[in-house]
């Protein structure tokens, strides 16, 4: 589904999630058209070269500084020589009508009419090469383009390449020149309704590879807006698509099992195995000569009986011996049995005669080898090229229970291949990738007890093509691994029991605040207090010393006519202390008064709440004498009410 002229392949596993799309801006949805337009006006320029007609659209002239077919452009030859040299980028296999088109374009938008000029610039400015390669590199492709080559694969493909894979068998789908991503998506969803998405993620893998290092990227994230994927029916949008904002992501489950890196088909070695190989629009791009050898690359790359799946431009006519068409119409086709070399093959090692004396030495030194392998303090296993078991240290044999027995067995019967982690896969994405992959942590369980092993799976290079023996080592951290998850649950405690003693503190913090609060709202009110204690106190002692300065007696009952005051002139006048009345019933006390005579003036002044008397009543003093006492009866309005009585002797000297 790429239109890009390189292809790429499987350059290391991107999975888990990934951050959630921006929406797409103005100048994005521009430079999209732009970019469409650009490989629409190319696919028409190439239809014209094949046809004898390309021509200037301005001038309807052949385009300045175009070469006729068969001659040789040397500044062009010699800036294609520096690029390869300086990036690593060989274009020396695609078409020269393409090329010098496509960099005389990038020329012209900088200024530069010569080739040595502009090699001048891409020495001193590395932001120059990304704009030519995305210049030469043009990245066009939607989700199922070409719905009818699409329904061809879904219809008669799919379902013969799954039926003759065993029921556990991985199937292995290689998109070279994905572009940015839809065509690798598409397969995955066309596994998925074929086999079902459980079965898919179990099952298929899909490796996605392309030159274009920026179109890797975007693929990478499955982001698209809703224009790229109008072609995909709503209800598999819906199934296979989460929309954030204006743009539509692939379901994370899947996206895992598509594995994007950087691959150029001129030049790296393929992937292997392969039941399917899609590479639409991209051989196009290439001679003669750089398309024999990547179908060369392809027709290894495929199992027997795998589907090579082509572009609309693109056909294999001369090469009937080696694939069989499916579909000409579609361009579809299918590896036919018998056997290939691989393209890089490994330099065998070359043994020459020896006499004895050499035999023996080199028995020794591979008996030394053996030993060394056996002392090394990891446990660690051999393999070949093609998975099986070739070596087996001392480490390994006690650590997994391994024994000679399992000295060329394939890996993949063993437990140890999926147990404690599943090494195949990963064995497999170090061989194409021709790097170490680790994995740290891999748990094991034995018994009621865990171990956990760092593992380093390491190819063995023998040449320049694929490796030629897989190393993979066992680093038992079970010690390491416990001591950091005991330490990270101490200080998980520590954290915890810390947060609960801020907790308690801040708790106490606030209760004391709440009680320095009250103490002193009660500060302020004993001061209040005080306040009103003093007022009342000075309240009393100057009723009192009116009470006291009146010569007469006065004496206060309360409502139940009970003896509430006794001044000093009535202490006087009767001979009774405040203490001896205070609280008494008045008509119970006998102090020389007749009280029964005051109960009609008292009542009358209860009753009418007013001044009642004077009523003058014969009584005797506390000396005994015999007087008249004038008693004048007043209501109390004070607390709970009451009466006054006001007691004055008539006789006294100066009395009225």
């Amino acid at each position: 589904m790429s239109e890009s002229p390189g292809a790429g392949t499987e350059q290391g596993a991107e999975q888990g999630a990934q951050e959630r799309p921006e929406q797409a801006s103005e100048s994005d949805q521009v430079r999209e058209a732009e970019r469409v337009s650009e490989a629409e006006q190319e696919r028409q320029t190439e239809r014209a070269q094949e046809s004898g007609q390309e021509t200037d659209q301005e001038t309807g002239r052949p385009p300045r500084g175009a070469q006729a077919d068969g001659l040789v452009d040397q500044g062009l030859e010699d800036l294609l020589r520096f690029i390869r040299d300086a990036r690593g980028f060989d274009f020396t296999g695609y078409k020269r009508s393409t090329l010098g088109r496509r960099i005389r374009k990038r020329m012209g938008d900088v200024g530069l009419p010569d080739y040595s000029d502009y090699r001048d610039l891409l020495e001193t400015d590395t932001d120059e090469f990304r704009a030519l390669f995305n210049t030469i590199l043009i990245n066009v492709t939607s989700v199922f383009r070409d719905p009818e080559a699409w329904g061809l694969l879904k219809r008669d493909v799919l379902p013969a390449l799954i039926a003759e894979a065993g029921p556990d068998d991985e199937i292995r789908v290689w998109s070279a020149g994905c572009s940015s991503g839809e065509e690798a998506y598409s397969l995955a969803i066309l596994f998925a309704e074929q086999l079902g998405i459980e079965e898919c993620v179990r099952r298929v893998k899909i490796y996605a590879t392309d030159v274009d290092e920026e179109a890797l990227r975007d693929a990478r994230l499955g982001h698209y807006p809703a224009r790229t994927l109008a072609p995909l029916a709503k209800e598999l949008r819906d199934k296979y698509f989460e929309r954030y904002g204006t743009q539509y992501v692939f379901r994370t489950d899947l996206r895992r099992r598509v594995i994007f890196g950087r691959h150029d088909i001129t030049r790296d070695a393929p992937i292997s195995r392969l039941d399917l190989l899609v590479c639409r629009n991209t051989l196009m791009y290439f001679n003669v000569e750089a398309q024999t050898q990547i179908l060369d690359r392809y027709h290894f790359a495929l199992r027997e009986g795998g589907y090579l799946f082509l572009g609309k431009a693109e056909m294999l006519l001369n090469d009937g011996e080696r694939f069989e068409a499916v579909s000409i119409r579609q361009r579809v086709f299918r590896r036919r049995p018998g056997g290939s070399s691989p393209p890089y093959p490994a330099q065998p090692v070359k043994a020459r005669a020896g006499n004895a004396e050499e035999e023996q030495q080199a028995v020794r030194t591979r008996q030394l080898l053996d030993l060394i392998l056996d002392a090394s303090p990891g446990a660690s296993i051999a393999l070949d090229g093609n998975g099986t078991v070739m070596l087996i240290n001392n480490g390994a044999r006690a650590q997994f229970g391994l024994t000679s027995n399992d000295m060329g067995r394939p890996f993949q019967d063993l437990e140890l291949s999926y147990r404690p982690t599943e090494l195949r896969s990963l064995i497999d994405q170090a061989t194409h990738e021709r790097r170490t992959l680790q994995v740290h942590g891999a748990e094991r369980r034995l018994g009621n007890e865990l171990q956990y092993f760092d593992i380093d799976i390491q190819p063995i290079m023998g040449g320049p093509g694929l490796p030629v023996a897989i190393n993979v080592t066992f680093t038992d951290v079970t010690q390491a691994t416990k001591l950091r998850a005991e330490i990270k649950r101490v200080r998980e405690d520590l954290e915890t029991t810390n947060e609960e003693l801020q907790s308690t503190n801040e708790e106490l913090e606030t209760t004391n605040e709440e009680l320095q609060s009250g103490n002193e709202e009660l500060e302020t009110m004993n001061d209040e207090m005080r306040l009103r204690t003093t007022d009342l106190d000075e309240a009393r002692a100057f009723l009192e010393g009116v009470v006291s300065s009146i010569a007469a007696g006065v004496v206060v009952l309360s409502a139940d006519l009970r003896a509430r005051s006794w001044n000093r002139g009535a202490v006087d006048l009767w001979g009774l202390r405040p203490d001896e009345v205070l609280g008494e019933p008045f008509f119970a006390l006998e102090f020389g008064l007749p009280t029964d005579q005051l109960r009609d003036v008292i009542q009358e002044c209860v009753a009418s709440g007013k001044r009642s008397g004077p009523v003058v009543i014969p009584a005797v003093n506390r000396i005994g004498r015999r007087i008249d006492c004038s008693v004048i009866c007043s209501p109390f309005d004070g607390h709970n009410g009451g009466v006054v009585l006001l007691m004055e002797d008539l006789s006294n000297e100066g009395g009225n």
